[in-house]
């Protein structure tokens, strides 16, 4: 009894945990921000702006435009860090599929080593993500030139402010990391525990 409710909560967080990755990186509010000024158009014509943004998880981000054009080594680095990324995003969504197959192959023949297998590829699918979300931390808070694009929006505004906040999308990933981590720590249970009573 308590075996079959380790693996429907597993399969369960495992589903959850699937799903979440899927909703954060289709979704395009990763990144939220909010620029305010009042910006001169000629002599005397000035207006007040509020601009909104979001950016998702795959598309350049909408403020690297202040980058100057001429550094091509930034921007090489820039498309193999994101290449980077995104290949660890796709290993990791491959190996949640696999993990999924393993642990439904598992269920009808009770095999401790499938479930084993299932868990270890559910939990290295959450190491994966977490490489992926970490990178895009390093990536926002290190190298997102930030500083040059609000220098350049102050010629024109110069009480220009700009807001940024992590959006609901990213908030996703981690807690689709959790399910999935926890879900593959159940699974490497359930796969030790028929391994034990089937000696």
């Amino acid at each position: 009894m308590k075996l079959s409710v380790a693996i429907f909560f597993g399969g369960l967080f495992g589903a959850l945990g699937i799903l979440l990755f899927l909703v954060a990186f289709g979704t395009d509010y990763w990144l939220l921000a909010t620029e305010a000024g009042r910006c001169t158009d000629g002599l005397n014509d000035t207006r007040e702006e509020i601009t909104y943004h979001h950016e998702g998880f795959f598309w350049r981000c909408w403020f690297a435009g202040s980058i100057d054009e001429n550094t091509n080594s930034i921007w090489k680095f820039w498309y193999i860090y994101r290449g980077f990324w995104s290949v660890l995003l796709l290993l990791g969504v491959v190996t949640a599929i696999f993990a999924s197959f393993f642990i439904i192959c598992a269920a009808p023949f009770g095999s401790h080593v499938l479930y084993k297998v299932g868990g270890g590829f559910f939990i290295s699918a959450g190491i994966l993500f977490t490489m992926v979300v970490v990178m895009y931390v390093i990536w926002l808070q290190a190298m997102a030139d930030l500083d040059n694009y609000v220098t350049t929006r102050k010629t024109d505004c110069p009480d220009f402010a700009i807001y940024i906040r992590y959006g609901w999308s990213f908030i996703l990933a981690p807690v689709g990391i959790f399910f999935a981590m926890f879900s593959g720590m159940l699974f490497l249970l359930v796969g030790r525990t028929i391994h034990l009573h089937s000696n």
